[in-house]
Parts: structure tokens; sequence; C-alpha cells
């Protein structure tokens, strides 16, 4: 059933994202008197479709190719490659009969939707949500970092108060674009010095294959108590309220000291050290394989407290904007790093199998829309590329035209758009390969 909730969920949200990029198509076409044939959800590869009907002379319908989408345009060499019309002379109707001013509004208006739509989405889930952080003030006992981040130097306990010397105010801000993206200089307070730490430019590649929470966890460091006992705890006689003061002569007055030793511990007795009321009490525990005990901590303890700001209908609409900006610029960062090497291909992309992971195996309305908000983002910025049958490589096309005076040779277009075609085949088949290894290795 988990699996079902995860594929309806990306199906879903792809197809939101798809009917409306291509509808901007559809609609700025009609605005300039273009007529337009298809409209189509998924590719009716070979004309063979799953449902479609035509009203008023638009072929609507749903393919069995899940690449997309597209509208099919009367006069424009696309990704249908149907170029029998074109050996006519050209029709009022037609894309290529049009100024190319308008050809290139048409082209970019499905990237302008998918840019509204996720504007309009962080709006809204900022109307709803407000803004929620977690106050660095309240850290009081420092980070705790994973192994990428003790890899770069970083301690647990370490007080980051700076990025680049400019002041934190928020404990997220910890691991965002703007520490992870821009080779950044934490600024660290640790015990009674000040010392600083770079970001290497490649730790993207080892964030992709370990998670975010082995650079800097995302719950600082702190004290624990004991609530609810099962397990080998229970067994060994621990109660709720005891305090965990050594184990295996070790101190453990932090969480994630404890952890660390009962991780290296895992199917082992361990030898526990408690105080209780006052006295102090020797026991024996036996760690699972896990790397637990077996107890419950309170739930105050868990996270620090946050504080929230909430905003009225049109103070949301910045925030928000600034939201949906930020998914665009970084998304853009992020395939800078990967042409100048810094970020593997294979580590930065992500496809339907990973997607469908982030959707997860339940319904959760405000995390689908935050998603759809991001991909709506991604998809902008994806179309936005140079590569032929891509809107940015038909809008390129149109630039260049508009220089030259002159328009490109349908022979030239035909054959950049075969090309873009195998490309874009080529990289699906080699996104939904790396997912699946992925997935593979993480297992």
């Amino acid at each position: 059933m988990s699996i079902v909730i995860m594929v309806g969920q990306l199906i879903l949200g792809l197809s939101i994202l798809v009917i409306l990029h291509e509808l901007g198509h559809f609609l700025a076409a009609r605005a300039f008197g273009i007529k337009v044939e298809k409209f189509y959800l998924f590719f009716d590869a070979w004309n063979f479709s799953l449902f479609k009907f035509t009203y008023k002379g638009v072929e609507y319908g749903i393919g069995w190719l899940p690449l997309g989408g597209y509208v099919k345009i009367a006069g424009m060499i696309d990704e249908s490659m149907d170029t029998e019309q074109l050996e006519g002379p050209p029709q009022p109707w037609e894309f290529r009969s049009k100024p190319a001013w308008q050809r290139l509004i048409v082209m970019l208006a499905g990237i302008f939707v998918n840019i509204v739509l996720g504007i309009f989405i962080f709006w809204m889930l900022t109307l709803k949500q407000g803004e929620s952080y977690t106050p660095l003030a309240n850290i009081k006992y420092g980070i705790v970092p994973g192994k990428i981040g003790m890899k770069i130097g970083l301690k647990a306990g370490d007080q980051i108060y700076a990025v680049n010397g400019k002041p934190l105010t928020k404990f997220e801000d910890l691991v965002s674009s703007n520490v992870l993206l821009n080779n950044s200089v934490l600024n660290i307070h640790r015990g009674t010095k000040d010392t600083s730490v770079a970001i290497p430019k490649t730790i993207l590649n080892d964030i992709s294959d370990q998670g975010i929470d082995e650079f800097i966890n995302r719950v600082p460091r702190s004290t624990y108590s004991i609530d609810s006992v099962f397990g080998g705890a229970k067994k060994a006689g621990i109660v709720k309220g005891d305090s965990i003061m050594t184990v295996n002569n070790r101190t453990v007055q932090f969480y994630d000291q404890l952890h660390d030793l009962l991780d290296s511990n895992k199917n082992k007795q361990v030898a526990i050290t408690l105080m209780r009321n006052k006295t102090v009490l020797n026991l024996n525990a036996m760690v699972d394989k896990d790397g637990h005990i077996g107890f419950t901590r309170p739930k105050d303890e868990l996270f620090p407290k946050q504080d929230t700001i909430k905003y009225g209908f049109f103070a949301a609409l910045p925030i928000g904007a600034s939201r949906a900006w930020g998914t665009f610029t970084d998304d853009a960062k992020g395939i800078a790093k990967i042409f100048t090497g810094d970020v593997k291909f294979s580590k930065a992309v992500s496809g339907p199998v990973a997607i469908a992971g982030m959707f997860g195996s339940q319904i959760d309305w405000i995390r689908f829309w935050g998603l759809v908000g991001v991909l709506s983002m991604v998809l902008a910025l994806t179309n936005l590329l140079p590569i032929p049958t891509l809107d940015g490589g038909h809008s390129l096309f149109l630039l260049i035209e508009m220089i030259k005076g002159k328009p490109l040779s349908d022979k030239f277009l035909e054959r950049s758009q075969i090309v873009g075609f195998v490309l874009l085949i080529t990289l699906m088949i080699f996104v939904f390969g790396n997912d699946i290894f992925k997935l593979i290795m993480k297992h």
C-alpha cells in the first residue's frame, strides 16, 4: 500500500505540473491566433493513447509514455517530428508565420507558468504555516556533526555563530544552500577559543551519498533524561528518571555521546553507571542490533524550542516568492557545480524513483504541495536549458533568428530535434538507472 501511495502522489504531482506547463504554451499560442492541434499529458508515441477526445478542433488526451507532455502547435518543428505540414506555404494560423517575438513568448509561457505556480504554492504555504525556525540562542550545547562534518574538522559541541563572518540567527541556516553551495567558512566558538572550518566545494557529493545529517545533525547537542523503558533497559533494572553517568567507564553527559557508545557496542552487553535519587548504581544492559538499550526521552528534549512568525495574506507573498526564487537559484548553482566538476552528475540528479521516495508513503498534503512547489521551480529551470526539444532550445534558436534577421533552416531544426530527443531519452534512462542503483546501495 505504501508503494501505491508514493507512486500515486508522484503521478498526481507531476501531472499537475505538466498540465499547467503545457497550458501556458496552449494559452499563449491561442492568444496569438496560432492553431493548436493536440494537448497531451504524457506522450502518445506511435499514435497510441490511453484516452483522447476532440473539442473545438483540438485533440486532448493521455499518452502511454510518461515522459512529460506536450502541445502540438501547427507549423512548428517539435518532438513530434511531423514535418508534412511544413511542405506547403505558411498559413496565417501557423507558428512559423508569426513574428519571432510572439513565437518566443509561446516558448517561454510554460516556464512562466511554472514559476508563477511555484511562487503561488510557497505563498500559500507561508500563509498557512508561517515561518518556523530554531533561534541559535536556544542551542545551548552546540552541534552534533556526522561523519562528513567530522571529516572536514567539525567537533561535537562546536558553537557556530557566523558564516563568512556574517552572524547567524537560525539553527536551520547551518544546513542551508547558503552554506553548502557558496564555498562558505563557518566561524566557531570551540571551548575557550575561536576557530573556523571551510566547507569543501565537493561536499554535495558526500551529502548525496550519506544524507544531510552526516554533515550537521538536525537535532543539536543536548543532555537527556530517561522517560519510559523497555527491552534491554527494562531487563537491566533501569527505570524512569534514572540518569546514566557512564557506559563502559566512559562519561556520557550528552545524548550523542551515549548514542555513539551504544552504536559501537551492538549486540553486546555494556556496563552502566547511573544515578537514582542521589544513589549511584552499577548495572549491565544488553544493546540490541540497532544500537539501543530501550528507553525513550521526553518529547520536549528531542528538539529545542522554536519560534514561529505568522504572516498575513499580502505579507506572506514576498516571503513565499523569496523561497521559490531561492529554490530556482540553488538549482542553478547546483548545475553550475556540475559543469565546474565540483559535483558529480550522478550525485546531483534525481529521477522518478527518488522523487517518489521524497513524497513518502503517507499522505501529507503540506509536504505534497511543498514538493510540488520545489518541482515546479526545478521544471522551470530544466526547461530553460538550451537543449533542442526543450523550451530553452527552441528559445535559443528564436533568439539567434532575431539576431540574424532570418530563421534557421528547417533541415537544421529537424536534425537538432532528433539530437535533442535522443539526448533526453538517454538522460532519462541514466537518471532512472541511477535512482535504482542508489536505492540498491542504500539497502
